[in-house]
């Protein structure tokens, strides 16, 4: 038979998933007096987390605002940020012994520049705060009881039973895979009675025919992208992105692939800018030497690498020691023009297997974001990607997981306070942080 805690007892807590969100909801529920059972499939906490930002772990982003994100409602995402922000998550990392810096463009990553040491602090305050790890225990089902839930779980081959009166899933959802996230708890949170909204890879690289672009394949540029299906403007974003022998990859274009995997039978095409970066110094160098003898290839390589040059050009049509003054204007016009607008049709998205985020999932609505707990099970409690919420390369994801996994560890845990343990969100880094920067060695 299963056992309850008692009245007097602390609130039993099961966290289900030590990924960003699920450790730190065992961490904040631990923190405010639960008793917390924290399931983690794998063999240890935080294989996903390790391979996040190359390896160097982009915590959070200053732009890390409701407006950044793909969520159905921004009010939503705007109210869960307000209970837990991107200043709340720097105090919280400094108390376990994350220090940040921060770079020039916004994006916070831990001093050492180590996923590894990010993980390594987690799993020490996780220990530290009680926490009682199940490690390499696989979730099959959760049960709703009159006293909470019974989560039923596999185990060196065993199947066992245990009485929680609180449920976190932090589970994740199918990215990579290969890390543990599959989405099969996805299924038992629709038989609770949650919508299932179709899961897609999000983050995505693209897949498409690269035409005469080939040659630039292994070639990183930072270039403007802009989505368009037909005649419609999508969206767009500005970037680093990669050539390579399936398409395109990097921020640039998977910052868009969420809209992709969403339309998979439509005709996309993307627009690609290549001045988006250098227009001011590319027009300002063409007028002073539009009529000289500088060779085309000269004034293109102030620009872009050799590889871009010589596509450029011979797409043109254009031999690369051909002198600028001696390009016809019509010429000149035309390969300016596609500079700025490269057109390429999008042929869908790669697959769970190498995208970072899964768009999809349980909708947002169906949770309080205020608490994180399901509007439609009182004590469930749903974190990360387990909802339907997409941010861009840099941090955002990271910075949602930590705020959902937060929220949901305080409320779970019975704490009216805010999650980092103030009564505002606007809480400022401690002096031993370095947020503005890398300390000089």
């Amino acid at each position: 038979m299963l056992k309850a805690s008692t009245a007097s007892s602390p609130t039993t807590v099961a966290v289900i998933g030590a990924g960003a969100s699920g450790m730190m909801a065992a961490l904040q529920a631990a923190r405010h007096g639960a008793a917390v059972t924290l399931f983690e499939r794998n063999a240890a906490v935080g294989r996903k987390l390790l391979v996040t930002g190359a390896g160097r772990c982009n915590i959070s982003n200053d732009r890390a605002a409701a407006s950044a994100y793909t969520c159905a409602d921004a009010r939503w995402m705007e109210t869960l940020l307000g209970r837990f922000g991107v200043q709340d998550l720097i105090a919280v990392l400094a108390e376990i012994g994350i220090p940040v810096y921060k770079t020039a463009d916004g994006w916070y990553y831990p001093l050492s520049d180590s996923a590894h040491t990010v993980v390594n602090a987690f799993s020490s305050a996780l220990t530290l705060a009680d926490v009682q790890l199940r490690a390499s225990a696989a979730v099959s089902a959760i049960r709703k009881t009159s006293q909470g839930f019974a989560v039923r779980y596999v185990v060196e081959g065993r199947e066992e039973e245990q009485a929680y009166q609180k449920v976190i899933v932090s589970a994740g959802g199918m990215a990579l895979p290969a890390l543990g996230s599959r989405g099969e708890l996805f299924p038992v949170l629709e038989g609770l009675g949650h919508t299932l909204l179709p899961k897609r890879p999000a983050l995505a690289p693209l897949l498409i025919d690269l035409r005469s672009l080939k040659p630039l394949q292994g070639v990183r540029l930072d270039v403007g992208v802009a989505l368009w299906d037909g005649p419609r403007y999508l969206a767009t974003t500005a970037g680093n992105l990669i050539f390579t022998q399936w398409g395109l990859n990097g921020p640039a274009v998977m910052d868009l692939s969420h809209h992709v995997s969403a339309r998979p039978s439509a005709v996309l095409e993307l627009s690609m800018n290549f001045l988006a970066f250098v227009q001011p110094e590319f027009d300002r160098l063409l007028a002073r030497a539009r009529d000289t003898e500088m060779p085309i290839s000269v004034f293109l390589g102030a620009f872009f690498p050799p590889k871009a040059v010589t596509t450029f050009l011979r797409n043109a049509g254009l031999p690369s020691g051909i002198a600028l003054r001696q390009v016809e204007d019509s010429v000149l016009q035309r390969l300016t023009e596609t500079l700025r607008d490269t057109r390429l049709r999008v042929h869908g998205v790669r697959g769970f297997e190498y995208c970072q985020v899964t768009a999809g999932g349980i909708p947002v609505s169906e949770v309080d974001p205020e608490t994180m707990e399901s509007r439609l099970v009182k004590g469930l409690f749903l974190t990360g990607e387990t909802l339907d919420v997409v941010g861009p390369c840099g941090g955002y994801n990271l910075q949602y997981a930590f705020s959902s996994g937060a929220v949901a560890g305080r409320a779970a845990a019975g704490s009216l306070e805010h999650p980092s343990g103030s009564e505002t969100s606007d809480r400022r880094p401690s002096k031993s942080i370095h947020a503005h920067g890398r300390p000089k060695s």
